[in-house]
Parts: C-alpha cells; sequence; structure tokens
C-alpha cells in the first residue's frame, strides 16, 4: 500500500471508530439494552483502535533522537 491508500484506510477506520462510538453510547442508554451486542460493538472498537494504531505508526515513523 503506498502513503495514500494507507491515509484513506486510516481516514475511514477512524470514521468506522467514530460511528461505533455513537452506536455504542445509543445502545447503552436504549432500555433494555442487549448487553451481548454490546460488547460486540465495544470489542470490534478496540480492534478499530488497534488498527488505527497501526496505521498511524507506518505513516509516522519514530525519530530516532
Amino acid at each position: 500500500m503506498d502513503e495514500a491508500e494507507l491515509r484513506a484506510r486510516l481516514s475511514h477506520l477512524r470514521q468506522e471508530h467514530r460511528d461505533l462510538d455513537a452506536a455504542i453510547a445509543a445502545l447503552a442508554g436504549a432500555p433494555g439494552a442487549d448487553a451481548l451486542q454490546l460488547a460486540r460493538l465495544k470489542k470490534r472498537k478496540l480492534r478499530l483502535k488497534d488498527e488505527i494504531r497501526l496505521l498511524e505508526d507506518l505513516l509516522i515513523p519514530d525519530i530516532i533522537a
């Protein structure tokens, strides 16, 4: 993947992460919320966060001082 593709993927993942955040908040506030569904959404959100960090690390390499 080139840098443009990585940035596009990163943007997509960030949007999906925000969408999941909103879905989790809505589901958590709903009466009779499905705990299993909520747990799955939270787990997916954590996986997205890990993938976002990985892509950010690829795009912004560490600077050795």
